[in-house]
C-alpha cells in the first residue's frame, strides 16, 4: 500500500498564490505611472499594456475604465511624447547602421503617428549614406572587407544591408565596390572620409 508522502520537519506548505486584485483607477494609475517610470514609451504602447492588465485582472472601479482619458492625461504631462520616442529611436538605429526602412518599422510598430515621426523620418533619410557606411564598414563589406569577396558572397551581403532597412542603390554601390575611391560620392554626402577608413589589421 502506498505511503502517504509527509512534510519533513520544519518545512512549509507551498503558498497558493492569490489571484491579483482587480483594478480600480488608482491602481489603474499606479500601473501606468509605474510603465513610464521605466520604460521610454509611447501613447500606443502605454494603451497596449493598460488593456492587457485589465484583461488580466478585472476591473472593479466606480465608473468604466477609461485608458484613452488616463493615456491624454500622460500625454498632457510630458510623461509621452512620441515625437521625442521616435527622435530618440531613430537616432538610435542609425546610429547602429539601420537604414530609414528599419526605422519606418520601428515607429510603425510603436504606434507612432506621421505626424510625430516626420521629423525623425526626415533625419533617418538625411542620414541614409551614413548609416549604411556605418553598416557596411562593421560587416566588412565593400571596400572595408579583407579581401574581396566573390560574386555569390557579395549577393548575400547586398541582402544583408536590404534587410538592414538601407536602400537598394546605396547597398549595391557599398557592396560592389572594392575601393574607398568607389564610394566617394556616399563619404562625402555622410560628411567626410575620415570616419569611415578601412579596419587595420
Amino acid at each position: 500500500m502506498p505511503q502517504k508522502s509527509k512534510l519533513s520537519k520544519g518545512a512549509r506548505k507551498p503558498r497558493e498564490r492569490r489571484p491579483p486584485k482587480p483594478l480600480n483607477e488608482r491602481l489603474l494609475k499606479d500601473l501606468a505611472l509605474h510603465y513610464v517610470g521605466r520604460y521610454a514609451t509611447t501613447a500606443h504602447k502605454l494603451k497596449t499594456y493598460l488593456a492587457r492588465k485589465l484583461r488580466e485582472r478585472g476591473w472593479e472601479g466606480e465608473r468604466p475604465a477609461d485608458i484613452d482619458a488616463l493615456v491624454a492625461q500622460f500625454v498632457k504631462l510630458k510623461y509621452i511624447d512620441d515625437a521625442l520616442f521616435a527622435s530618440q529611436k531613430a537616432a538610435s538605429l542609425t546610429a547602429r547602421g539601420y537604414g530609414r526602412r528599419r526605422v519606418d518599422e520601428a515607429l510603425y510598430a510603436a504606434g507612432i503617428s506621421e505626424a510625430d515621426g516626420a521629423k525623425a523620418k526626415e533625419t533617418a533619410a538625411q542620414s541614409a549614406a551614413e548609416a549604411a557606411l556605418k553598416m557596411a564598414r562593421k560587416r566588412r563589406f565593400g571596400p572595408f572587407a579583407r579581401e574581396a569577396a566573390p560574386s555569390d558572397k557579395r549577393q548575400k551581403q547586398l541582402q544583408a544591408m536590404l534587410r538592414g532597412g538601407h536602400d537598394f542603390s546605396i547597398a549595391r554601390t557599398l557592396v560592389f565596390a572594392d575601393t574607398m575611391e568607389d564610394i566617394a560620392d556616399l563619404t562625402e554626402q555622410a560628411g567626410g572620409y575620415e570616419d569611415f577608413e578601412p579596419w587595420h589589421d
